[in-house]
């Protein structure tokens, strides 16, 4: 498994978006599926064909 260093104030904001004992692995997990939603959506909204 690779390890992943990351700063003091990275670490922080993770703290502050955790949810009762939920893991690093399960925030960033979260964090990523949000980010790919994002960018399904920025994707495919441009093709949305609406009334003239």
């Amino acid at each position: 498994m690779p390890e992943v260093h990351l700063d003091q104030e990275t670490v922080d904001r993770l703290d502050t978006l955790r949810v009762e004992d939920e893991s690093y692995d399960e925030i960033v997990t979260e964090l990523i599926n949000i980010y790919e939603a994002e960018e399904m959506t920025l994707f495919h909204g441009g093709d949305q064909v609406g009334p003239d």
